[in-house]
């Protein structure tokens, strides 16, 4: 076991476990007040369901053994047969050309954190309007059914991997992105539009809070990235700066659109753009140079925030833009990979190979998502009764508000603070 990989891979889990909660204040600051601890939980209750049956059978399913391509198979169930001394081949090798080897356990923590944020990245689609035990089955069934296949088809062996030349996705644009981005809209078809879509205002509640979660999700982006080299060489350094500079070019990018389209630079446009950035340069961050992580960067800000607009003209409300931002900024860096990864191992071949991994995990997923959330929404019933909807479901599904302003309607005077001026003296507490 090498201890140092195995030190850096740890350290890369815990970085990407800081992004689910990073991205539940990005979407709670999006939503209206009256839904914002829904749309917190929504994301952070992935943490408990897919982190227990990922190690019940979800690494099983994803990387151990392989049936047609498809799928693993179940012999290691509940991490069956792993040790404290258990080994897998990081993709670092020594001067020798051998597989540096880091612990098993860290392998499948790293794995099981990236399972948790993309089922989280769904919830996006789907804020305000959706009753939180069905959204809990769904995220459950749908890792079940459709990222453990996925994944599996990238990272564990299965037929996209299998390909001449074998998918570029260094870091998830398809097992992670368009995965959770076309599930959104599959999703959302199913359930619907929210009350008042198109007519009532549904700005952003806490824009601060937006930024706060943009800064946590892409401080953690770079173990959720540059950890998925497995280990430390050059590689890994440079997936990092990748990182850094596509997802900075994307910001420019989207905010000088914005301004020509707008007039404004906005913080929720700053904050989108990064977004895009981190989201297009990972499948791609670690088999590009410095300038085409820029230009990635750049056309995934443009296009990105061009693509948010199309909800409104198609009809469909994906709420917070996970088709937009992760469906089309997934696409565009696994594909863009095909032309620029370097030490030749870009071109048309390669670029059909990356086309029929966005593709395919597409239209899988699209067909697998719309059935399972349809079937949800049949028999349990996935969309929240329209009272609860108007009223918020922060009360009607936690029994919570995430503000409260009871307080602050009165004062509170004792007897031992001087009188505020111009009213009467008063030794009397005076209770709000």
């Amino acid at each position: 076991m090498n201890g140092t990989d195995t030190g850096f891979v740890l350290i890369s889990a815990a970085l990407v476990m800081v992004m689910t909660p990073g991205l539940a204040l990005f979407y709670g600051g999006m939503v209206r007040s009256k839904s914002v601890l829904n749309m917190l939980m929504m994301s952070f209750i992935s943490l408990g369901v897919v982190s227990v049956l990922w190690v019940l059978y979800g690494h099983s399913l994803a990387f151990s053994g392989d049936s047609g391509g498809f799928i693993g198979n179940l012999d290691m169930i509940g991490l069956k047969g792993v040790s404290a001394d258990s080994v897998v081949d990081s993709f670092v090798t020594d001067a020798g050309g051998k597989a540096h080897q880091i612990s098993t356990f860290a392998f499948s923590l790293f794995q099981m954190l990236f399972a948790v944020i993309t089922a989280a990245l769904i919830s996006g689609g789907l804020a305000d309007r959706v009753k939180f035990g069905s959204w809990m089955v769904f995220i459950g069934l749908w890792v079940t059914v459709v990222y453990f296949p996925v994944a599996h088809w990238v990272w564990g062996g299965g037929w996209l991997a299998q390909l001449d030349p074998a998918v570029i996705d260094f870091a998830g644009g398809t097992a992670v992105h368009i995965n959770a981005g076309v599930a959104g809209l599959a999703a959302v078809l199913v359930v619907g539009k929210r009350v008042g879509f198109k007519k009532d205002p549904m700005r952003p509640h806490n824009l601060p809070l937006v930024l706060l979660g943009t800064a946590l999700l892409w401080f953690g982006w770079f173990g959720f990235n540059a950890g998925s080299e497995l280990g430390v060489d050059g590689t890994t350094a440079n997936m990092a700066i990748n990182t850094q500079v596509a997802t900075a070019a994307a910001m420019l990018g989207w905010l000088a659109y914005e301004r020509i389209r707008h007039g404004a630079f906005t913080t929720l446009g700053a904050c989108s753009g990064a977004v895009a950035g981190l989201v297009a340069i990972t499948p791609s961050g670690g088999n590009v140079n410095v300038f085409g992580a820029l230009l990635i960067g750049v056309v995934a800000g443009v296009v990105c925030s061009w693509a948010v607009s199309l909800k409104y003209k198609l009809g469909y409300d994906d709420s917070l833009d996970v088709v937009g931002v992760h469906l089309v900024g997934g696409v565009l860096g696994t594909l863009m990979v095909g032309f620029l990864a370097i030490d030749g191992a870009g071109g048309w071949k390669q670029f059909v190979s990356q086309a029929i991994g966005a593709f395919s995990v597409m239209g899988y997923t699209f067909v697998v998502t719309f059935i399972l959330a349809f079937v949800i929404q049949k028999t349990i019933g996935f969309r929240a009764a329209e009272d609860d909807e108007v009223t918020g479901l922060d009360q009607t599904a936690h029994a919570e508000t995430a503000y409260d302003f009871s307080g602050t309607a009165g004062s509170h005077l004792s007897a031992a603070a001087p009188a505020p001026a111009g009213t009467a003296a008063t030794s009397k507490k005076v209770d709000a």
